[in-house]
């Protein structure tokens, strides 16, 4: 699959839905893993650019997700990246962008992690 990095470092960025984890089938209630067996979070964010705002659905794996996530809170995204993708599903072609981010760290605790140093 395709993946495109996204520029960030012209972006607000804020928590609009705190992280739960990401379900890979609804009607058991079976949380999505990575390849390594790690949880898979989804962490929705306000993006939001001189020109337009958007709402994001991002996965992350667990451990790339900080403690202090509450609504609202701005953050620094690393590493995100888009996906397109394209499926058929009883005859309905579907098609969008998925995001995929490697962490999703509170602005607070990267001032403070470069505070430290």
């Amino acid at each position: 699959m395709r993946q495109i990095p996204v520029d960030t470092s012209n972006a607000t960025v804020m928590v609009a839905k705190p992280p739960q984890p990401k379900v890979k089938d609804r009607r058991t209630g079976e949380i999505a893993t990575d390849v390594n067996g790690v949880t898979l979070m989804i962490v929705e964010v306000m993006f939001s650019t001189p020109d337009e705002v958007e709402i994001l659905k991002l996965t992350v794996p667990q451990p790339g997700v900080s403690d202090e996530l509450a609504m609202g809170t701005p953050v620094a995204l690393t590493g995100l990246v888009a996906s397109p993708w394209e499926n058929e599903f009883n005859g309905q072609k579907r098609h969008g962008i998925a995001f995929r981010a490697v962490a999703v760290t509170a602005l607070s605790a990267v001032g403070s992690a470069s505070q430290a140093a």
